[in-house]
């Protein structure tokens, strides 16, 4: 793909992945890929403007009916969309619904803007993966149909070793770190057609396998920390972003943030 110098705004639509979760920044708030991806445009486009609309827990409905037109509305250069992973999560799931939320949300962003960009995204090596692949895959599977049919890129994470690897997932196992969120941005980049800056599929250097005890000591803090209190909200209905507003929900000029 050619380089495209005139991408001048970005708005990014959907979860916790692209809310920026577990990337911290010292100030407790997080960056994440669409960040680190805005900064990166805005070093090439003096004025340019970013949005992010996303919303830790939020399901391809909640995405559709609260995020969409707004979206549409700021007739950007790029959109991004990702979005129905959390749904694929839950334990019951109905994916004719998923994907026809889906499809309902490319429909609606493509035409407003200069291009969609969707996504498959990253799965952490472990049993969680396996459980739900079936349903991930249906929906990765999808994702390339919708794109093929509206002229839209995808981002193919799925399959990419290094974003597999668990060290590149922070301790609840849901949320890459900020290593893995740089090298998705690096993805996107690659995909909208800019110059690499580095080969974000290079694999971690090789380390030492934890010993049993420290892997299960890890598995304890895990359970009680972050899947409990998971658990806990789909008992209940709840969600992590209930009552959360979007981090920028303006599309305005991108500025680094202060450390």
């Amino acid at each position: 793909m050619e380089i495209n110098a005139t991408y001048t705004s970005l708005v990014a639509v959907g979860d916790s992945f692209t809310e920026g979760m577990s990337d911290l920044r010292p100030d407790g708030s997080y960056q994440g890929w669409a960040d680190v991806l805005a900064g990166r445009l805005a070093t090439r486009t003096p004025g340019f403007r970013y949005a992010n609309l996303a919303v830790r827990g939020k399901l391809i409905g909640q995405i559709v009916d609260e995020q969409v037109d707004a979206a549409a509305a700021m007739n950007a250069d790029i959109v991004t969309l990702v979005g129905g992973l959390n749904d694929t999560l839950r334990p019951k799931c109905d994916m004719g619904r998923v994907r026809a939320l889906l499809g309902e949300a490319v429909e609606r962003l493509a035409p407003s803007c200069g291009q969609l960009v969707l996504m498959r995204s990253p799965g952490r090596n472990g049993p969680v993966l396996e459980r739900f692949r079936p349903r991930m895959e249906e929906l990765f599977g999808y994702v390339d149909e919708l794109a093929a049919r509206h002229g839209a890129l995808v981002v193919d994470l799925y399959g990419a070793p290094a974003l597999a690897d668990p060290r590149m997932w922070d301790v609840d196992r849901l949320h890459l770190t900020g290593e893995g969120h740089r090298r998705v941005a690096e993805a996107v980049a690659e995909t909208l057609g800019l110059p690499p800056a580095f080969d974000w599929r290079a694999p971690l250097a090789p380390a030492p396998r934890p010993g049993w005890a420290s892997r299960r000591a890890a598995d304890a803090r895990f359970a009680r920390q972050h899947l409990a209190p998971w658990i806990g909200r789909r008992l209940t209905g709840r969600s992590s972003g209930d009552g959360r507003p979007p981090k920028r929900p303006e599309l305005l000029p991108y500025e680094e943030p202060a450390l």
